[in-house]
């Protein structure tokens, strides 16, 4: 008779008494373990300016740069020195990788393989890929464009800084802006954000150009490179066209940074801008930035309600799959707005670009909407628990949840001042919406299909 193997017994782990650990889990705590050391190098005395350490402050950072959210609890330039800006600076990279980069590198620097089911939920969460796919390439391929896109931003950025001041001063201003910027971090090594460059293209359209690079994702950088190398798709179908997934997020980010600049125009900036150009260029800058980048080159604390409401759309959307943004994704918009549309129109399948997106895909989607409109809900009710309706108003805080949640870092005004449990609050809100997209793949994917058919009833709606 075959004897069973204990239940502390797993096969993987090669001993009793130690359950083994899945591949999702490994890379989740791998995330939390960054942050507790980077939080840990902020507390050393040699990166700050002053002897006041609050532990809570520099985990705050830290999960603030692991995340690439940028919300700030400190004047960041003034309390950390050049190595405590390093730090964030490196926190930032690890962050910007992304996560599903980041488990390929822990994985192969320990020898091991991912499995069939942790690369289905990494890249169907993130890259919206077959399993088929050559995995190391896109690694590798990624890696190259992260640091080349990133290089060549911090020369402009050096010019652009070097045209203001000394070249020696321009040198990790640029390099940190480049990596910050392409991250859609947000952090930055100046008090005013951009603010104080307000008006220099070089600059301005330099990190607009990096958040983009940034935001719309590793697969579709790959496969743009590849079309005007006159190589076929690398992802998908061996077609003339562009695959779904990149002509969808192309065009979804098209349509927000122009619909989010018009809005802005239309409700109005604050009155730094002296002219046209001015205004259109901050506009548009701040449709860009607003989906998780989080600069800023206009004072948001300022702006008028409805434009402040015309960001908070943008950061709850959020960039693209397999990118250094967060929120719910433009593709998911894209689903959303498509299921809209197939269901006034009375048909059974979501169409994008004459393409019938799967069932499951839609499905996925939609949880990942309402997941989201849920914590963020919660999240809005316990922050005005937090600090009452004195100091700040709902915009103020619902502005910084959504921010969190976006791992955006844009704030009017509130993040400075919150109380030690709302910035904590703020910490796992930060912390979920940078791993959102991983944890839930993974609890799809291991969830069983119930056999369990209940009868029909019917409910009045509307």
């Amino acid at each position: 008779m075959r004897r069973s193997l204990p239940r502390f017994f797993s096969p993987r782990s090669g001993r009793r008494g130690r359950r083994a650990l899945s591949p999702e889990s490994l890379l989740v705590l791998g995330f939390a373990a960054v942050i507790l050391v980077g939080s840990l190098l902020l507390m050393l005395p040699w990166s700050r300016t002053g002897d006041d350490a609050n532990y809570l402050t520099a985990l705050f950072m830290a999960t603030s740069a692991v995340c690439v959210t940028g919300l700030i609890v400190v004047d960041f330039p003034n309390y950390y020195t050049t190595f405590g800006q390093a730090v964030i600076l490196v926190l930032i990279q690890i962050g910007g990788l992304g996560v599903m980069t980041g488990a390929a590198l822990i994985f192969r620097a320990v020898g091991r393989r991912l499995s069939l089911r942790s690369q289905a939920a990494l890249q169907d969460s993130l890259l919206q890929m077959e399993v088929a796919s050559d995995f190391r390439r896109l690694f590798r391929m990624i890696l190259i464009l992260t640091f080349g896109i990133e290089a060549i931003g911090a020369v402009l950025l050096f010019v652009g800084f070097s045209l203001r001041g000394g070249a020696g001063d321009a040198i990790f201003p640029a390099i940190f802006q480049a990596v910050s910027a392409f991250c859609n971090a947000g952090f930055s090594t100046f008090s005013d954000s951009l603010i104080g460059f307000q008006g220099e293209p070089l600059i301005v359209w330099t990190v607009m150009a990096l958040i983009v690079s940034g935001g719309i994702g590793g697969v579709v950088l790959i496969e743009l490179l590849d079309r005007a190398r006159g190589r076929g798709p690398a992802i998908e179908f061996h077609s003339k066209k562009l695959s779904l997934h990149t002509r969808t997020v192309l065009w979804a980010s098209a349509v927000l940074v122009v619909a989010g600049a018009a809005g802005l125009l239309l409700f109005g900036l604050t009155p730094e801008e002296t002219g046209t150009f001015d205004s259109l260029e901050a506009a548009l800058f701040q449709s860009v930035t607003s989906r998780t980048a989080g600069f800023n080159t206009v004072g948001i604390g300022e702006l008028p309600p409805a434009s402040l409401l015309i960001i908070v759309i943008l950061m709850f959307i959020g960039g693209s799959p397999g990118s250094t943004a967060g929120g719910v994704k433009t593709t998911t918009a894209a689903l959303w707005v498509g299921e809209l549309w197939s269901s006034l129109r009375r048909r059974d399948e979501v169409v994008l670009f004459d393409r019938a997106v799967k069932p499951t895909i839609v499905r996925r989607s939609m949880l990942l909407i309402n997941l989201a409109v849920a914590w963020n809900f919660i999240g809005v009710i316990l922050l005005m628990w937090f600090e009452g309706t004195e100091e700040f108003g709902f915009m103020e805080l619902f502005f910084e949840q959504i921010s969190a949640f976006g791992t955006v870092g844009l704030s009017a005004g509130a993040t400075p001042t919150l109380s030690a449990v709302s910035q904590i609050w703020i910490i796992v809100t930060m912390f979920l919406g940078r791993l959102g997209p991983l944890v839930l793949a993974a609890w799809i994917l291991g969830a069983h299909k119930s056999k369990v058919h209940h009868a029909y009833g019917d409910l009045l709606i509307g």
